[in-house]
């Protein structure tokens, strides 16, 4: 008769309980495949749960095997061997419920997809589950780290005294680590209160960028030039940040000219909707000129328009921008800005050119009369006294009349 309780009947047993549970796991497999033609991508997303739901099942049948087997009959090495098999198979457990609870909030994700217009409240709900992730993740290994301490010889003792000196650990840790957990509340009031999302469009600390991950302590914010910026968490509750999709996708964007007073604002306007209409950057939403300074001899003409978001919106005012100063170099050039500057003197004698001459051109040139003038300061003056009887009645213009 064969003996069960031998090392042979143990090799046997062994054995048996493997091919039990490929013979278990075939039939899980095939309903599971059943199961996938009726919702495609079922059997994928299944894989990690099916790995380690495979590896628990075999440790419980080969613990089983083993048990009813093993030919020692020391209670104490049995013990110790069953404890061995309890611990693992409580690991085991905690790391198939962690996949698990990955499966369902992954197939809760695929219900709102991100790469939609209007996303909002799919990066809502996906922000929430990253965050629900991790701190159930978190919880799950607590759980069973104590449950495997349970399971220790002497691990209530250990709890007992662990639990009577929580209080003071508590005060210290709350102490040592109070910026710490100010960011886990903080990474978690953020997830909840819907103030940001991933794929949200933000400028924090001066940078222009997208929310890529959320956790408990920190933010990373994508740079649009593809740097990576960290935050801690608590940044977002205590510093005034820009979001521009809080509530909607839509932006306006603008694009301000100096230009000279000769411009022509209704020409602008006709050549901005010839611009717009002839890309899909643009929404059709607005697109608007107005002037909205006159300053510095300038006339500020800002030009308005409108995205689905905020990478169109930015490539919709570069490509205004430049299809608007090629119009105004080619087809408008006298609106193109220039300095002006005005001679005030010129002005002033333009102004009193009805005047005197002598006011206007001065006291001894200029004129005939000027002329004449001077040749009364600047020429020989006789003296009345001294003149002789037969002297000419005028003085000498020369030297050779003098004579």
């Amino acid at each position: 008769m064969f003996e069960w309780k031998s090392w042979l009947g143990l090799a046997v047993a062994v054995v048996i309980a493997l091919i039990a549970v490929v013979i278990v796991v075939g039939v899980i497999a095939l309903i599971v495949r059943v199961i996938a033609h009726l919702r495609p991508g079922v059997y994928a997303t299944l894989a990690p749960v099916r790995q380690r739901l495979r590896v628990l099942i075999a440790l419980l049948a080969v613990w089983i095997a083993v048990k009813a087997t093993i030919p020692i009959v020391d209670p104490n090495i049995l013990d110790i061997i069953d404890n061995v098999f309890l611990v693992v198979v409580i690991a085991i457990s905690g790391w198939l419920l962690v996949s698990v609870m990955n499966l369902l909030l992954g197939r809760a994700l695929t219900r709102y997809p991100i790469d939609v217009p209007d996303n909002r409240v799919a990066r809502r709900v996906r922000t929430q589950v990253q965050v629900l992730r991790r701190v159930l993740t978190a919880v799950i290994v607590i759980v069973t780290i104590g449950a495997i301490l349970l399971t220790l010889p002497g691990a209530q003792t250990l709890g007992a005294s662990v639990l009577a000196s929580a209080g003071l650990i508590s005060v210290v840790a709350g102490i040592a680590a109070q910026s710490a957990l100010a960011n886990v509340f903080a990474g978690m009031q953020l997830a909840f209160s819907d103030a940001i999302r991933v794929d949200d469009v933000v400028v924090a600390d001066g940078e222009w960028g997208r929310i890529e991950e959320i956790t408990l302590t920190y933010i990373v914010v994508s740079i649009w030039d593809q740097r990576r910026l960290v935050l801690p968490s608590t940044y977002f509750t205590t510093t005034p940040f820009q979001n521009w999709t809080r509530n909607a996708t839509e932006l306006l964007g603008e694009v301000n000219f100096d230009l000279d007073w000769r411009v022509s604002i209704d020409q602008m306007r006709t050549q901005l909707k010839k611009i717009v209409a002839d890309t899909e950057l643009w929404d059709g939403r607005t697109a608007n000129i107005q002037v909205v300074d006159t300053t510095g001899g300038f006339v500020r003409v800002r030009v308005l328009v409108s995205a689905a978001d905020s990478g169109a919106q930015w490539d919709l005012r570069t490509h205004v921008r430049e299809e608007m100063v090629d119009w105004l170099q080619a087809k408008n050039p006298a609106a193109l800005p220039r300095q002006r500057v005005l001679m005030v003197e010129n002005e002033a004698r333009a102004r009193s050119k009805g005047s005197t001459e002598a006011q206007d051109r001065g006291l001894f040139s200029g004129s005939a009369e000027a002329d004449a003038r001077r040749q009364e300061f600047t020429g020989a003056i006789p003296l009345q006294d001294n003149i002789p009887e037969n002297a000419p009645d005028r003085a000498p213009d020369s030297l050779s009349e003098r004579d």
